[in-house]
């Protein structure tokens, strides 16, 4: 059974160099184990999801261009997260503020092709169907 997604979770993009943070606003007002509890919609980028260290995604505009610089050498360059849609596809039968949860098996698309998941969700013993 997925495990409850809440603040201070750690995420990883296929294309980042890094792990990176979730970060949960407390105005949901649901809490899961201390910190806040995780919706669907807490996928803004800068907001809830912070850079991952160093972007590898050639579809990345700045990625594509010092890699065109270096004469087509892969060249990482700093990971700006561009997640337009939220978390897929989510606990439907746990509403968090009218939204599903998030759970650790849900995953978020980034606009460059990388795909986020979870690798640990804040949560030990709270689990959802």
């Amino acid at each position: 059974m997925p495990s409850q997604v809440s603040a201070t979770a750690m995420l990883q993009c296929t294309f980042g160099a890094a792990p990176s943070s979730l970060v949960v606003l407390p105005t949901n007002r649901v809490m899961a184990e201390g910190p806040p509890a995780a919706n669907i919609m807490d996928h803004i980028p800068m907001v809830n999801i912070m850079p991952f260290g160093m972007c590898m995604s050639p579809s990345n505009p700045t990625v594509a261009a010092a890699t065109a610089a270096a004469m087509g050498v892969l060249t990482p360059m700093p990971c700006i997260p561009a997640t337009a849609a939220p978390w897929v596809p989510g606990a439907p039968t746990v509403l968090i503020a009218n939204m599903p949860a998030l759970d650790n098996v849900s995953k978020c698309m980034c606009s460059f092709g990388g795909v986020i998941s979870v690798n640990f969700p804040a949560t030990v013993k709270t689990m959802i169907p």
